[in-house]
Formats: C-alpha cells, sequence, structure tokens
C-alpha cells in the first residue's frame, strides 16, 4: 500500500483546507452524535466515542460543541437522527470503494452518491460488490519522535499488534478489528501519544494505476471524500511512482 499511503500523505496536505471551510468539524460531530446514541455517552465505556472525541480534539473542536453533540445522540437535546451506512461501488479499470455514510435521508443521499460514480466512470453497488476485496483492521497512528523503530515494534507487538511500519510523517501500528482499543491503550500506557485510533477496510490486494485512469480514480475519491454525508473513502487502488509524482508536481 505504499503508493496509496504516498498520497494518502500528500492528499492530507492539500486538505488544510477542507478543515477552514468545517467540513471536518460537521463530520466529527455526526461520528460524536450517532457512537453516543449507539453506546451511551461516557467516552470510559464506549469505544467509539472515545475515538470521535479522539478526533474532534486533533481537529481542534470546542470542547462545548463535543457536548453538544454527545448530548444530541444521547437525546438529552434535540438533534437530527442519524444512520449508519456502509455503501460499496466500482470505480474505472474495475478498483473498489468502500465508503462509511452517516445521513439524515438515505434516498437522497444514494441518488448524490450514485451521481458521482457515474460523473467517475463507475457505478454504486450493491452489499457485497467491494467489501470482499477488503479486511476492516486497526489503524494506530504516532508521531515519528515516538521513538526508534525496534523499540515501537517491541512495545506494539507486546501490547497485541500485528505490525508497525514507517510512513514519511508517522509511524503506523497494525491490529486486529478486535484489538484496536486495547493496543491503542495498552501504547497511551506505555507514554506514547497516540494522534488517532480508527479502524479502517485494508485491501487484500491493491491494483496499481497511472495515467489517465489514476486521474480520474483520484477525481472520484476526493469527490466522494467532499461529500457531506460521506465520512471516510476506502479504495483499493494505489498510485504508480509515475502518477505519484505528477500530483506532488501539483502542489
Amino acid at each position: 500500500m505504499s503508493g496509496h499511503n504516498k498520497w494518502s500523505t500528500i492528499k492530507h496536505r492539500k486538505g488544510a483546507q477542507d478543515k477552514k471551510r468545517g467540513r471536518i468539524f460537521t463530520k466529527v460531530i455526526k461520528e460524536i452524535t450517532i457512537a453516543a446514541r449507539l453506546g451511551g455517552g461516557d467516552p470510559d465505556g464506549n469505544p467509539r466515542l472515545r475515538r470521535a472525541l479522539d478526533a474532534a480534539r486533533a481537529a481542534n473542536m470546542p470542547n462545548d460543541t463535543q457536548t453538544r453533540a454527545i448530548k444530541k445522540g444521547t437525546g438529552e437535546l434535540e438533534g437530527v437522527h442519524y444512520e449508519d451506512l456502509i455503501y460499496e461501488g466500482v470505480g474505472p479499470g474495475g478498483t473498489l470503494f468502500i465508503m462509511e455514510v452517516m445521513t439524515d435521508n438515505r434516498n437522497r443521499t444514494a441518488a448524490e452518491v450514485r451521481k458521482l460514480f457515474e460523473k467517475g466512470s463507475g457505478q454504486l453497488g450493491a452489499t457485497g460488490s467491494a467489501a470482499w476485496a477488503f479486511e476492516q483492521k486497526g489503524i494506530i497512528k504516532l508521531p515519528l519522535e515516538a521513538g526508534e523503530e525496534l523499540e515501537l515494534f517491541e512495545k506494539a507487538a507486546g501490547a497485541g499488534a500485528e505490525d508497525l511500519r514507517g510512513e514519511e510523517e508517522e509511524w503506523v501500528v497494525t491490529t486486529a478489528r478486535e484489538d484496536l482499543d486495547a493496543v491503542s491503550t495498552a501504547l497511551e500506557g506505555d507514554g506514547l501519544k497516540v494522534t488517532e485510533a480508527r479502524l479502517e477496510y485494508i485491501p487484500n490486494t491493491p491494483k496499481e494505476v497511472e495515467g489517465d485512469d489514476a486521474r480520474k480514480l483520484v477525481n472520484l475519491f476526493e469527490a466522494l471524500e467532499e461529500h457531506d454525508d460521506i465520512q471516510t473513502v476506502f479504495a483499493d487502488f494505489e498510485l504508480s511512482e509515475a502518477a505519484l509524482a505528477e500530483l506532488e508536481s501539483e502542489d
């Protein structure tokens, strides 16, 4: 997944404008609200809510905004009722997409996402059309200054992690889906700063793309990410070195 990860680094560097427009706040508020509705308003007993609040703090969201979102989720304040959905789709070249969606109108959202796929030379698929190509894993991120690779690997493995890899700006720890919270808590207990802990869909066999397909796929991916009802997008493609160089030249 090295190409895809490099693209993610470029993409997130470019994504500062999204934060200014408040898109990150909107998505995190939805996640806090639905996490509180499903698991209660106490983050100590609700791992999903705890991860959502970590994301809120990373985005510098005010505490009172977080509190209101929790209260809307638990019913203490009136709020919108969001559904927590998974959409699947197929992009150019048979690439596969999974999207985590939160919406108050599933018919509207499905129609809008279908149009995005059609515009991007793909199609919104039925349940199971893409999920077979992915495995859900826990992903924990640590700053590069957290330590040396061997030391961090020993701590992560001792806590139950499956793998540790270094990327351009961070260390990434991979866990089994059910071990995410235990490993994250253990690493924090070792004095390490966890900058992000979340579940992700990891493709079993990434497809390398380049040329026109690469540009179409990046445009489709970014259009999906920008939709207000789509929380997260996962895809099974990675960019070739040539495609990455072209993207970096546009930065």
